[in-house]
């Protein structure tokens, strides 16, 4: 049984609904749902103020499969998609979860399956395509996968680890971008062109470095996209595990970074400043 209000009204939780998204009250709804339980009024607050600043940084339309993996009570709360499909839960149990940290990769088995394929050219458009995530705790394993394909060669669509002190890109291409330190907080790139794309990084002591990279597009390789591992093929298993834990991913079409980077973080910071 959900839990729905319109604005102005006093859903069945108690929750009066005056001023909030009905984008953000869907969300919140479903998670508290998922929960069986009502969310903190600051936590809810938090997560309204993240989806009225996406719309009107213009990014909020871009996210087609998306999770805000902190701030609910459970695993099946913060796997509860903002917007897309629910990604399949591969062995997350709740001693995994941080609600101010997000799931925690075991470099073994772990993972999310997203549902979505990197060939989807309808949601991702081979010229018009971002993937971002956070990173709230770097990994302790020296290769994986954030989120996205396995990584090698093709035109993949990953964000990953591959050697100590490194976040690797891909977007569309095989050709990388390393950043070249050990990430820490958000990671995204983004491709509205055929000849480049671009990568946000951001390493430990919030440094950011953000940098276009020369890389020509070609068709996107057939492979499922995961989070906490990649696929090789269309079809599982997954491969490439990670050790990596995270508070959000987002696959789509193409948008600008440093506005998606601002939201993301400011809603981290606030739900690990509000959550007891």
């Amino acid at each position: 049984m959900g839990f729905f209000a319109t604005s102005g009204i006093l859903n069945e939780r108690g929750f009066f609904a005056e001023g909030f998204d009905p984008d953000a009250l869907d969300y919140i709804n479903r998670v508290e749902t998922a929960d069986g339980e009502r969310l903190e009024p600051r936590v809810r607050t938090a997560i309204n103020q993240f989806v009225l600043g996406c719309k009107r940084d213009g990014v909020w339309t871009s996210l087609v499969a998306s999770c805000i993996m902190a701030g609910a009570r459970t695993v099946a709360g913060a796997i509860t998609p903002l917007v897309g499909n629910a990604p399949t839960n591969n062995n997350f149990v709740a001693g995994d979860y941080s609600r101010t940290l997000g799931l925690l990769g075991n470099d073994t088995d772990k993972n999310l399956a997203t549902g979505y394929s990197n060939s989807d050219t309808t949601n991702f458009p081979q010229n018009n395509t971002h993937i971002s995530c956070y990173v709230s705790v770097s990994p302790t394993d020296n290769s994986g996968i954030f989120v996205g394909t396995a990584f090698g060669i093709g035109a993949r669509l990953a964000i990953f680890k591959n050697g100590a002190n490194s976040c690797i890109f891909q977007n569309r291409s095989s050709t990388s971008r390393n950043a070249g330190f050990e990430g820490l907080g958000f990671q995204g790139s983004t491709r509205n062109n055929s000849a480049n794309f671009t990568s946000r990084a951001t390493q430990v002591g919030g440094i950011v470095s953000e940098v276009t990279t020369t890389a020509a597009s070609t068709t996107p390789a057939n492979n499922l996209l995961g989070v906490f591992a990649g696929y090789a093929t269309s079809s599982p298993p997954a491969s490439q595990f990670s050790a990596v834990r995270l508070s959000f991913y987002s696959i789509g079409k193409s948008l600008t970074l440093s506005s998606l980077d601002s939201r993301v973080t400011n809603l981290m910071n606030t739900l690990a400043s509000v959550i007891p």
